[in-house]
C-alpha cells in the first residue's frame, strides 16, 4: 500500500482564512499579518517540525498572540524611574483616559460655540499655565530637542549662540546638542572653560552676532571640586540690558520647587531668575507624554509660535490630551514613585521575599531620565540569582530587574501594589525554568 505523504494533510490556505478565529483575528490585525501567519505555520508542517493535525490550533494560538504592535508592556524592576528605554514616564489613568478619548475627532483647533477655528491645544497651554503662574505664555511641540531646535533657530540661525564650555553635554545614544544646536545654522560662541565660567566671560561674547545666551542644566553628570557657573539670576541683568533673550534648558520637567530634589532646577525658579524661556520636557519628572515645553515671556513665546518651523514640530492632538491630563490631574505614577514611602516599600518588598524564600537587601532608586545625577532613592530589592534576569525579561508579563555585583535584584519602587503578585509568579515560574535548565545540565 502506498504511504500518503503528511505534507498532503496540511490544511489548505483558503480552509485555514474560513476559520471563525481567523474572522475574529480580523477585527484585530490587517489581511497581510494573518497570511503570513497562515504561511508560517504551514511551512513548520512541511518542514516537519509540527504534524499536520496541529496547524489549525497552533493558527489559532499564534492568531491570538499576535497583536497589532509589537511593544510589549514591562514591569520596571531597576528603580530608575524615568526609564528612557522604557520609554521614560509611565502615564497616568487620567492620561490613558484622556488618549482614548482624543483618539476619534476631537476639537482640538475648534471653537465648537461658534465653529470658527481656534488655537490649537488651547487645553494644554491653559492647564501649564495654571501650574506654573510664573509663565506669561506656553508652547508645546513634539520633544525637549524640538524645543531647543525651534528656539535656536528662532533667535540665532545664522548668528551666534553664547553657552559655557561647561554645558556642551551629550545625552544618550551620543547626541550632542552642539551638533544640534549647529544643525539650525546657529554658531557656537563657547565661553569660559569647562569647569568654570564667570559673568565677564558672557559679557565679552556679546555683540551684535549675538542671538541668544544659553544655559543648560548639564542634568546627567555632575562636575564636583574647582567649579564656577553663572546662575540664571546675575546672568539675566546683563542680556536684558544688551537686549538678547536667555533660554534656559532644564530638560527634566519640574514646574515648581520638589524639596524632595533640592537640587533639581524647576521652570518656575528659573523665570523668577530672569529667563525669557524655559526648556522641559513633558515625559520626565513632569510625568507626561512626550513633549516639548517652551515656557515664558508672552512676546518671546509668540515669536517661536510664528515661525515656520514651530508647524513642522507641534505637538500631535495625543499629546496634547494626554499633557493637559497629567498636569490639570492627580498625581502621575513618576511622582508616586519618587515619593514612595520607604517602610511601604520594605513591607511589599518583604511579603515577596517571604514567600520565595529569598533575601531583602537595600538598593538605592534613581530618578533617571538625566534628572537629580547620582542622587539616591532609599528601598529595597528582592536579591535573586543572576541567571534569573533574562528569563525574567523575556517571560510573560516581562520583568525587567537591575543586575549588580551578580545578583539579580527586583525593586517594586516604581511597580504598582496591584502588581506586586504579578511579580510573585513571573518570579516563581523564572525560578522553576532555572531549576529545570540547571537539571538538564546536570544530567
Amino acid at each position: 500500500m502506498d504511504q500518503i505523504d503528511p505534507r498532503r494533510l496540511i490544511p489548505r490556505t483558503n480552509d485555514l482564512l474560513a476559520l471563525p478565529a481567523v474572522r475574529e483575528a480580523r477585527t484585530r490585525l490587517n489581511e497581510s499579518v494573518i497570511r503570513d501567519l497562515v504561511r508560517h505555520v504551514q511551512e513548520q508542517a512541511r518542514c516537519g517540525e509540527l504534524p499536520p493535525g496541529q496547524v489549525e490550533p497552533t493558527l489559532v494560538a499564534a492568531l491570538a498572540a499576535r497583536h497589532a504592535t509589537t511593544l510589549r508592556p514591562v514591569l520596571n524592576a531597576t528603580g530608575v524611574i524615568v526609564h528612557t528605554n522604557l520609554g521614560r514616564a509611565p502615564l497616568s489613568a487620567g492620561a490613558v483616559d484622556a488618549l482614548v478619548a482624543a483618539s476619534g475627532y476631537v476639537d482640538v483647533e475648534l471653537d465648537l460655540s461658534d465653529g470658527s477655528r481656534s488655537r490649537r491645544g488651547a487645553g494644554a497651554r491653559a492647564a501649564l499655565l495654571a501650574a506654573c503662574p510664573a509663565a506669561e505664555d506656553a508652547l508645546v511641540v513634539n520633544n525637549g530637542a524640538a524645543a531647543l531646535v525651534l528656539a535656536t533657530t528662532a533667535f540665532a540661525a545664522g548668528r551666534e549662540v553664547v553657552v559655557s564650555r561647561g554645558e556642551l553635554v551629550e545625552i544618550g545614544a551620543g547626541f550632542r546638542l552642539t551638533d544640534l544646536m549647529e544643525s539650525t545654522g546657529a554658531r557656537l560662541r563657547e565661553v569660559g572653560t569647562t569647569n568654570r565660567t564667570h559673568l565677564h566671560d558672557y559679557a565679552g561674547a556679546l555683540g551684535p552676532e549675538t542671538g541668544c545666551v544659553l544655559k543648560v542644566h548639564p542634568s546627567n553628570f555632575r562636575v564636583d571640586g574647582f567649579t564656577s557657573a553663572v546662575p540664571l539670576h546675575e546672568l539675566s541683568p546683563l542680556t536684558r540690558a544688551n537686549e538678547v533673550p536667555l533660554v534656559a534648558d532644564l530638560g527634566s520637567g519640574l514646574l515648581a520647587p520638589d524639596p524632595h530634589l533640592p537640587d533639581e532646577p524647576d521652570v518656575a525658579s528659573a523665570l523668577a531668575a530672569g529667563a525669557d524661556v524655559v526648556i522641559a520636557s513633558g515625559d520626565k519628572l513632569l510625568g507626561g507624554p512626550q513633549a516639548g515645553l517652551l515656557l515664558g515671556r508672552k512676546e518671546i513665546i509668540a515669536r517661536l509660535a510664528r515661525h515656520p518651523l514651530a508647524r513642522a514640530v507641534r505637538a500631535d492632538k495625543l499629546a496634547l490630551a494626554a499633557l493637559e491630563a497629567t498636569v490639570a490631574g492627580g498625581e502621575p505614577p513618576v511622582v508616586q514613585a519618587l515619593h514612595a514611602d520607604v517602610g511601604q516599600l520594605r513591607c511589599r518588598t518583604d511579603r515577596l521575599a517571604g514567600a520565595l524564600g529569598v533575601p531583602v537587601v537595600p538598593h538605592d532608586g534613581r530618578v533617571g531620565g538625566g534628572g537629580a545625577p547620582g542622587f539616591p532613592l532609599p528601598g529595597w530589592a528582592l536579591q535573586l540569582p543572576e541567571g534569573l534576569a533574562s528569563l525574567l525579561r523575556t517571560g510573560n508579563p516581562a520583568v525587567l530587574p537591575r543586575v549588580h555585583e551578580g545578583s539579580c535584584l527586583v525593586d517594586l519602587r516604581c511597580i504598582p501594589a496591584g502588581d506586586d503578585d504579578r511579580v510573585l509568579e513571573a518570579v516563581r515560574r523564572a525560578i522553576a525554568s532555572l531549576e529545570v535548565a540547571d537539571a538538564g545540565r546536570a544530567g
